[in-house]
């Protein structure tokens, strides 16, 4: 039979090869339609769900890894809270920065340096802190040098050394020993604890 022959008002005398191919093309026809409006937009929200399950998962491993070593990291934080404290307490209060002073200035004649120079300078002022600079000039031997930063080091408050320059005495040779008087020049640094977080 030819397909011009086919009439589409009177589909029920058609063969039945006919008819099984316009079944077949109306089934991939709506199939095709399913597919593009409805499942394609399953699988990409299917897609979505996956990738927020892979991260939920991966958020729940790392939350469960974090659980698993709360009891050691309740153990650091209280080491470094007791540590913390212990640094505070080399912090000297308002009260003890003048006697602070006076033991700087006693480290470098005990070691048996001349201070040409021994100037604290105005406070500033940090997060919870505030830092004290003093300049300082002294003139002695580079072993003297020595023994007076370390006896910094040794005071049970915090003291630092910055800018620390070390010249020759005046009508040294150039060719003198590196023992011979020299003068020293740093900023020594002390800092106190603000109790109040104000200046």
């Amino acid at each position: 039979m030819d397909l011009n022959e086919l009439d589409f008002n009177n589909i029920s005398e058609w063969p039945v090869a006919a008819k099984a191919v316009l079944i077949a093309l109306a089934c991939g026809l709506v199939g095709f339609g399913w597919y593009h409006f409805v499942t394609s937009a399953q699988i990409e929200q299917l897609k979505r769900a996956e990738q927020k399950e892979q991260e939920l998962r991966q958020s729940f491993e790392r939350k469960q890894q974090k659980a698993a070593n709360l009891e050691e990291y309740r153990r650091q934080l209280a080491a470094m809270e007791e540590s913390f404290g212990a640094m505070l307490r080399q912090l000297p209060d308002e009260t003890e920065v003048a006697s602070l002073l006076i033991d700087v200035s006693q480290k470098g004649l005990a070691a048996g340096l001349e201070f040409e120079r021994f100037e604290p300078s105005a406070e500033i002022v940090r997060d919870f802190y505030a830092e004290l600079p003093i300049r300082v000039r002294v003139t002695g031997r580079y072993h003297e040098f020595a023994s007076f930063i370390s006896g910094l080091s040794a005071l049970p408050r915090i003291v630092t050394v910055h800018n620390i320059e070390i010249k020759r005495g005046e009508g040294s040779k150039s060719d003198a020993a590196p023992t011979g008087p020299m003068t020293l020049g740093a900023i020594v640094k002390t800092y106190r604890y603000l109790d109040d977080l104000s200046p």
